[in-house]
């Protein structure tokens, strides 16, 4: 049974269990994740990937969909998408979506934006176990968003909530890349950059389709920034450097 199953198991058994026994699996569950985390933390200090060729470098591309802007003023994630991707290639069948249980719900703009519903958000997983299976799908990776101080803040707020931990994964931002292939260009929203590109997304602001939207913008930045000659992240990181 894994941790969607079993909340929803003692979702339904609420009523026969006693509060001390469901808190007593959930600390139990949270003890594990917290392991979890920390064992990928113990990987992730030896791990060195700047050298790693653009063509083997093994990648997680995500987004969030979020109430607002600002985790520390009480802003929350409602939902996670990612996918997988090997060198410039997306693995469109090793994808990740979540939504995530909020009993506040979505201001009418955000609910307009994303099509997230309260009634959705009430049926979802709690944060724990979203939390939980999103570290075991991204395990060791490093990961790259769009934007990514955003997402970077809130899996920061959201990890040391939660987990009492903290998020150590490097994430990188698309915009490292469309710096150097299109230095004269303006790109700054996703739909510039897709536009730019000629990249569509089935679905805006839904977590995993904006997530395949980026992978996709870091694969055609990834094979022009090869074809300048730039042969791993650390070439792109000392070009950069030169510019400041």
């Amino acid at each position: 049974m894994n941790m969607n199953q079993m909340f929803q198991y003692l979702k339904q058994l609420s009523g026969k269990v006693s509060p001390n026994m469901y808190a007593s699996v959930m600390n139990q569950n949270t003890a594990s994740n917290i392991a979890f985390v920390r064992q990928l933390q113990r990987d992730l200090k030896k791990q060195d990937i700047l050298e790693v060729p653009f063509s083997e470098l093994k990648l997680v591309v995500f987004d969030l969909e979020t109430t607002g802007f600002f985790p520390n003023k009480g802003d929350q994630i409602v939902s996670i998408g990612a996918v997988k991707m090997e060198g410039e290639k997306v693995l469109e069948d090793e994808t990740f979506y979540s939504l995530i249980h909020n009993t506040v719900g979505l201001s009418n703009e955000i609910e307009q934006l994303t099509g997230i519903t309260k009634d959705e958000l009430l049926k979802a997983p709690p944060v724990e176990t979203v939390l939980s299976n999103f570290y075991q799908f991204i395990k060791s990776a490093p990961l790259v968003a769009h934007h990514a101080s955003h997402e970077k803040s809130f899996m920061q707020h959201v990890t040391w909530t939660v987990l009492k931990t903290r998020f150590e994964h490097r994430v990188i931002d698309t915009s490292f890349l469309t710096k150097i292939v299109e230095p004269k260009t303006n790109l700054v929203s996703l739909d510039d950059c897709c536009k730019h590109f000629g990249i569509k997304i089935e679905r805006r602001h839904h977590a995993l389709h904006d997530a395949v939207g980026t992978a996709k913008l870091w694969s055609e930045t990834v094979r022009e920034i090869q074809g300048l000659g730039f042969q791993h992240l650390k070439d792109v990181y000392s070009y950069l450097a030169t510019l400041k």
